[in-house]
């Protein structure tokens, strides 16, 4: 369903910024949504990691430790589920935790608000099949849930600055600023899916929606998979890339919801650099295609009075 408090944080950061283009509000909100500081998006990304974040490194880190009680296991948790597939039962194993220490971790981080549960929607081969004999990889496969961050800048936190806290400390940034150069691109490509699903939804508001989110199971991945109570199927795909996404990707999408066995309503995809003449020649009913332009409808109906959550006092 439509992940409110994203949306929440993602008005007040342009309110609070204003940026010049919607670009801008999204990557730099990816790293600093949140947190609920003034944000200069006419500086380099790089530029305001170093005089807020790292300028701010003390402060910062012992509100995080605060957060988390300085509880190695929940730090280590939500250091693996940063840099990870988001996945429960892979986070764990990353961390090198269990079922036990990792699942009380996973609860106290909910019940403190700093992350939040996805929940699959795969079927389990023996529910397809309750009577049917099942290969030894189909019996054992385990259906995992995934995770979400509620605030964009803690995901960033345990995603670049965490892994590095001992370089920090000695004032060395070298691999920090490396790892910023090659992963922020990647890193931002989550929340600009969770905002694609929150533009979908708005879009989608008067119908009921039932079910929304991302899609997982053994062999599938689809960034969002939208239902609707008349039984309506929208599904998406999001690219946070350099490049116009074209009818390969289309094709590709198809595929994957042959083999769900699921017939869309509508495809729609979200891309940050637009779409090639090809693809946006067939738009219509049946394919809907957004730029980062589009993004801008998350603003209406709301104004620069709107509540600021600070995540940092």
């Amino acid at each position: 369903m439509t992940n409110l408090k994203l949306l929440e944080q993602f008005r007040s950061f342009y309110f609070r910024n204003y940026p010049d283009d919607m670009e801008l509000q999204i990557s730099y909100f990816a790293v600093f949504g949140g947190l609920g500081w003034d944000i200069d998006t006419s500086k380099p990304i790089k530029e305001l990691v170093e005089s807020l974040i790292l300028e701010n490194f003390e402060l910062l880190n012992a509100k995080l430790q605060e957060f988390t009680l300085n509880e190695p296991t929940n730090r280590r948790l939500l250091q693996a589920l940063a840099v990870g597939d988001r996945r429960i039962f892979s986070a764990f194993k990353r961390a090198g935790l269990n079922n036990g220490n990792g699942g009380s971790a996973l609860q106290f981080l909910q019940e403190v608000g700093l992350i939040q549960m996805e929940y699959s929607r795969e079927q389990h081969p023996r529910e397809k099949n309750p009577n049917a004999k099942l290969k030894r990889k189909d019996a054992r496969h385990r259906i995992s849930h995934k995770v979400l961050f509620t605030h964009p800048f803690v995901r960033f936190w345990f995603y670049f600055i965490a892994p590095e806290i001992k370089n920090i400390k000695n004032k060395e940034y070298t691999q920090l600023f490396s790892n910023l150069e090659t992963k922020l691109s990647s890193y931002t490509s989550l929340v600009f899916e969770e905002l694609s699903e929150v533009l979908l939804n708005y879009n989608l508001r008067e119908a009921q929606i039932i079910s929304s989110g991302s899609y997982w199971d053994a062999n599938i991945e689809i960034d969002i998979l939208t239902i609707t109570a008349k039984e309506k199927i929208y599904v998406g795909e999001c690219k946070w890339k350099n490049h116009k996404i074209n009818k390969k990707e289309l094709h590709k999408l198809k595929e994957k919801c042959e083999k769900l066995e699921i017939i869309p309503n509508q495809i729609i995809f979200f891309s940050k650099r637009g779409f090639s003449k090809e693809l946006i020649q067939m738009q219509g009913a049946n394919l809907a295609l957004y730029s980062v332009e589009d993004f801008h409808a998350l603003l209406k109906n709301s104004s620069k009075n709107e509540l600021i959550e600070n995540l940092i006092n």
